[in-house]
């Protein structure tokens, strides 16, 4: 179809070639020849004009204005898609399915409130690392259940700002504000080492539960088990009382020599306190290690102070128990005492005698050689007597 002209500019021949050409197809669906669809077409559009409270000519200039803005409004959102596509920036799908690119700047107070809001309800976000930092990952229906419960109908009817939820389409809508405004984004589970020219790792990390390694989807769809991350952090105050209490504590520090007498001496004696405590920590450690060699070779397996003072514990629990034995490790029986004794088993068992006693004596050999460390090395009247 051939783009409108713009407004006070006439068309060129191949437009109104290409207007007459659609203007005898919709006659001839409505039975009608091209001058009789003209003139009900004139007629339509005279009676909406006087609806309007305009002239014929005012109301079509303002539909040839509309046509035109619309036509451009679409070549424009073409471009931006196209140009979106080729440097890999995150599209949010629109109405009707459409792409809609994801444009920077400040955020819409809507999505604002709506984010805020969501931030306070229980998602079940688990933990995720994007870009070496880590975030706060949860899944779109929890999102959309909680967008479509009576607590946020409650709140959405005190705050004007967060959008009215009546069915999951609108759930949907409300939920596609937090990826235009980039306060929330879609991502997926990613392999930290993709890309890199490096072999595979020689042994298998573990991963930990809940800390994957996540990217940002170009196409921000919206689907139950999808996962989304926050980007939206809330109120900064917390963050700048910490950096407020800091800085204090440093200028604090510096004027240390401004400080009153009394001030500086209290300051002596906890220092010296803390001095002490952390001398007799090491005093103790010294003295569990010297009871510990002592006690193994007097009183084996040994005696540990405090056995889990080192241990990956809470800090009360480092000092329970206040004793404990060293625990043994099982050894394991190794393989070629095992091989030995069943050679030298078959080395006695193959031992055979014409005589009784020599036979009794070979069985009994036998019967004595798999356990190869009790075995009876003292001399038998059999095994003199053989052959």
């Amino acid at each position: 179809m051939a783009a409108p002209p713009p407004p006070g500019q006439q068309p060129s021949p191949q437009q109104m070639a290409a207007m007459q050409q659609q203007m005898a197809l919709e006659a001839q669906k409505r039975g009608m020849t091209p001058q009789q669809f003209q003139q009900w077409q004139r007629q339509q559009i005279e009676a909406e004009a006087k609806k309007a409270g305009m002239s014929f000519e005012q109301y079509v200039n303002k539909l040839k204005q509309q046509a035109y803005e619309n036509h451009q409004r679409q070549q424009q959102m073409a471009a931006q898609q196209q140009a979106a596509q080729q440097s890999g920036q995150p599209q949010a799908q629109g109405q009707g399915g459409q792409q809609v690119p994801i444009q920077p700047g400040a955020p819409d107070p809507k999505a604002t409130a709506v984010a805020k809001w969501l931030r306070g309800q229980d998602l079940k976000t688990r933990t995720c690392i994007l870009n070496g930092q880590r975030k706060d990952m949860f899944r779109v229906k929890r999102a959309l259940r909680a967008l479509q419960s009576p607590a946020y109908a409650k709140a959405s009817s005190k705050n004007p700002l967060l959008p009215p939820v009546t069915d999951a389409a609108t759930a949907a809508e409300t939920f596609k504000l937090l990826p235009l405004s980039l306060l929330s984004l879609r991502v997926s589970k990613s392999d930290p080492h993709e890309g890199h020219n490096h072999g595979p790792p020689a042994k298998a990390q573990k991963r930990v539960k809940g800390l994957w390694t996540v990217k940002i989807e170009q196409q921000q769809d919206i689907s139950n088990d999808l996962h989304y991350v926050w980007l939206y952090e809330g109120p900064q105050w917390k963050q700048k009382m910490y950096a407020g209490g800091a800085l204090v504590v440093i200028m604090a520090v510096v004027m240390f020599p401004l400080w009153p007498v009394k001030l500086r001496i209290g300051v002596w004696y906890l220092s010296m306190g803390m001095l002490g405590l952390i001398g007799l920590f090491f005093g103790m450690a010294i003295f569990r290690a010297i009871l510990f060699a002592v006690t193994y070779f007097a009183v084996p397996p040994g005696l540990w102070l405090y056995p889990n003072l080192f241990e990956d514990v809470g800090f009360f629990d480092s000092f329970r128990p206040v004793w404990g034995w060293q625990e043994e490790k099982k050894k394991k029986k190794s393989k070629k005492g095992s091989s030995d004794a069943s050679a030298a088993g078959e080395k006695t068992s193959s031992k055979k005698s014409g005589k009784a006693k020599a036979a009794a004596a070979s069985s009994t050999a036998t019967a004595s050689a798999p356990d190869a460390t009790n075995r009876d090395l003292k001399p038998r009247i059999e095994e003199v007597e053989e052959d």
